[in-house]
């Protein structure tokens, strides 16, 4: 008799929670696939750490903070969704939302604890969604080329970050033009080049764990070359000082209550897509959704995404949200939440490595934010781009993430524009009522400025 068979013994208790039977799997096939995801993500809690590090300026030991901060949550939520949602997804800091709260929430005034803040409102909106079953009606009232496009500008404004941060990509002295390409002069251009192509080459190749490899190889280059350093400072045990360093009230005072709104809900339908799309793909590509490619239990699967939003937040490490990595596992047999187990007590253990985080340079880092980039920009195939009803709000969503450093912007002009043109095509029919309060409510956000200088004093 097999111990999955046997009464009572703990690897049958195992195989039933999990439905190991059910969905024709086995605990070493699990493991297997926990450890194939782990590989494919690890190289989040040292990307995570330096785009936070570079918008947040924080010196090497705040580096390995947030890198030790990124893994304990990973691994914490990672194993919660497994326990909870059984499917074999995996969370950790997502890449896109932590470019916006590194640098353009940042830009427009806020404190590193006040983006944080923005994070965990953003996740309580989330939660609440879930919990009273209205995220169907979100769902539904944004268009999917909308949905699509904010996916993709996303992939954009990540990409974007690569090139700014490889030192490609800078603007000019005096301004003009905005941004102007920087042809490679000095070791640190030249390695970011290299190791870009580098990166591609092993992408391309299919080579598991691509961007860890590629990462840990630049990083040694670069100390070879005098390009990055080991921190005077430098200390082997993890720290996790970036735990509770936030501020739900610096949006509001420093952005006003309609924008700080706005700002909130942008970034809100941000990781809601996100974590929808990522969710039904994965479990789609398991065998696990059903003919029309609804999710069995997906309530319990958002909740503990929009949950994990919360922690991030909290965590001062940006949003956690399912990863579409998690497919590498469920390539290698993966079908229930033991994978994402196995995967997130790898995450505990990297925190060990999170004091690496200080050494690894921007060079390292922004290869994969670029191959990162390019996989979310995917999305945009599924938009009907000759469709001007479609391409052209999809076209204003996209582009001016990047081009403004600002989601909301893209999101809102995405939206009105999508309005506009139903209206002028006599579709008002079409537009959801939530479309309608959205939109207007963007109206207003962009009129902000002239409407206060308008105002009596």
């Amino acid at each position: 008799m097999s111990a999955e068979a046997t009464p009572g013994s703990s690897a049958g208790g195992l195989a039933a929670f999990f439905k190991f039977a059910e969905r024709g799997t086995s605990a070493a096939v699990e493991a297997k696939a926990g450890v194939t995801t782990f590989f494919v993500m690890v190289y989040i809690i040292f990307v995570n750490a330096g785009i936070l590090g570079a918008g947040f300026k924080l010196d090497p030991a705040g580096i390995a903070a947030v890198s030790a901060a990124t893994a304990l949550v990973a691994g914490i939520m990672t194993i919660v969704m497994g326990l909870v949602g059984n499917y074999p997804l995996a969370l950790a800091a997502g890449l896109g939302i932590n470019g916006i709260v590194a640098f353009s929430l940042t830009a427009r005034g806020l404190s590193p604890q006040g983006a944080m803040g923005v994070i965990v409102l953003e996740g309580l909106v989330v939660t609440f969604l879930v919990v009273v079953g209205f995220r169907e009606a979100v769902m539904n009232a944004v268009p999917l080329a909308l949905k699509r496009a904010i996916g993709a500008g996303i992939g954009l404004f990540i990409l974007f970050i690569g090139f700014v941060g490889g030192g490609f990509i800078a603007t000019p002295e005096g301004g003009v033009p905005i941004v102007a390409p920087v042809f490679p002069t000095t070791v640190g251009q030249f390695l970011f080049l290299a190791g870009l192509l580098f990166t591609i080459v092993l992408y391309v190749n299919k080579v598991r764990g691509a961007l860890i490899i590629s990462i840990v190889v630049i990083t040694i280059v670069a100390l070879i070359l005098g390009v990055a350093t080991i921190p005077s400072t430098f200390s082997v045990t993890p720290s996790f000082s970036t735990i509770g360093q936030f501020d739900l009230t610096n949006v509001f005072t420093v952005l006003g209550p309609l924008a700080a709104a706005l700002t909130i809900f942008a970034i809100m339908l941000t990781d809601f897509f996100d974590t929808m799309g990522t969710v039904t793909g994965v479990a789609s590509e398991a065998g696990l959704a059903n003919e029309d490619g609804s999710v069995p239990g997906v309530g319990r699967v958002l909740l503990v995404d929009s949950i994990a939003a919360i922690a991030g937040g909290v965590a001062g490490v940006s949003s956690n949200t399912t990863y579409i990595e998690s497919a590498a596992g469920v390539a290698e047999g993966g079908r229930t939440g033991f994978a994402s187990i196995v995967t997130g007590i790898l995450f505990l253990f990297a925190i060990f490595l999170s004091p690496l985080a200080s050494i690894i340079p921007t060079q390292a880092t922004s290869p994969a934010l670029i191959i990162v980039g390019y996989l979310m920009f995917t999305q945009v195939k599924g938009i009907d781009v000759g469709d001007i009803e479609d391409g052209l709000p999809a076209l204003l969503t996209m582009i001016l993430m990047p081009l403004t450093y600002d989601i909301t912007i893209g999101i809102g002009a995405g939206f009105i524009t999508w309005v506009v043109i139903k209206l002028a095509r006599g579709k008002v029919s079409e537009i959801h009522p939530l479309m309608w309060v959205i939109s207007i409510m963007f109206v207003i956000y962009f009129l902000q400025a002239w409407i206060t200088s308008i105002l009596p004093a």
